[in-house]
């Protein structure tokens, strides 16, 4: 199959440097636009990768993202924010990146050159049959990520992947690629714009639907949301007034008494306290 790198074309714009700060953003803009609409075309893939993993997910198993620079810190940004959002472990949706932690902040040189350690970091966290690992790479070229799907398929594990290139590497490895073709960016080969923003979509898409999928929303409401600061209890208070009609005081009192939205509602329902 042929494979072209479009996140490495050549941008639609030149002599970036003369623009001015206007044009330069009314542009990047116009670029932008682009991405949900190639976000649509791939809702049939997107779907595929969604509904095995709920199914995992719903018999014990884990949903682990991994890649590198900007595609690893992006699923590292999803996975840490299912606790918060959801009340779930933080055992459930893993995030790995390419040369460690320390890679979240800064640049671990040639460290998605490796072709051993993205399997070796899948391995401390004991992957088995039981979950799913998403590769993300822009190029779909990341050895790192590469080749932790192919150990991974070695093992029988699910794999899927998300990617900004057409027949890559990367997708040919996964049992359930996903291919956002977004074209070139506006600065050329810069992959953390559109290439990231398509990444960052689908990323929400597939957690927020596994998540809905194992009873984490009733209605479009996020009862199960860890109350960590002052906004999220206001948030919570709210959702408890507006589904048993009380008041905010005693939906206040509800909420400090049982610790979440769910367990307030639930217990006002059956005990009326």
């Amino acid at each position: 199959m042929d494979f072209i790198k479009t996140t490495e074309s050549d941008s639609n714009y030149d002599g970036l440097e003369q623009m001015s700060v206007k044009d330069i953003l009314k542009n990047i803009n116009t670029e932008d636009k682009s991405v949900p609409l190639a976000v649509e075309k791939s809702l049939p893939q997107i779907e595929a990768l969604t509904t095995v993993t709920v199914e995992k997910l719903k018999n014990g198993g884990r949903l682990f993202y991994i890649g590198a620079g900007t595609s690893g810190r992006l699923g590292i940004l999803d996975a840490s924010e299912c606790p918060p959002t959801f009340g779930v472990s933080h055992d459930l949706v893993i995030g790995l990146i390419a040369g460690g932690d320390s890679a979240i902040r800064k640049a671990v040189e040639f460290a998605e050159d490796s072709t051993t350690q993205g399997w070796e970091d899948l391995k401390d966290y004991h992957i088995s049959e039981k979950d799913v690992v998403v590769g993300i790479a822009a190029s779909g070229t990341t050895p790192y990520v590469i080749h932790a799907l192919k150990n991974c398929n070695d093992n029988n594990i699910i794999t899927g992947c998300i990617t900004c290139n057409t027949n890559s590497p990367l997708s040919r490895e996964a049992q359930f690629p996903i291919e956002v073709v977004v074209g070139p960016e506006f600065v050329t080969g810069s992959s953390r714009m559109k290439a990231g923003t398509a990444q960052k979509l689908v990323l929400n898409m597939i957690s927020t639907a596994c998540m809905i999928q194992l009873g984490k929303v009733e209605g479009n409401k996020m009862v199960d949301m860890q109350l960590s600061n002052d906004k999220l209890v206001g948030r919570g208070t709210k959702m408890i007034v507006d589904t048993l009609n009380i008041s905010p005081k005693q939906a206040s009192e509800l909420l400090h008494k049982h610790g979440s939205v769910r367990l307030a509602i639930e217990n006002y329902k059956q005990n009326g306290n």
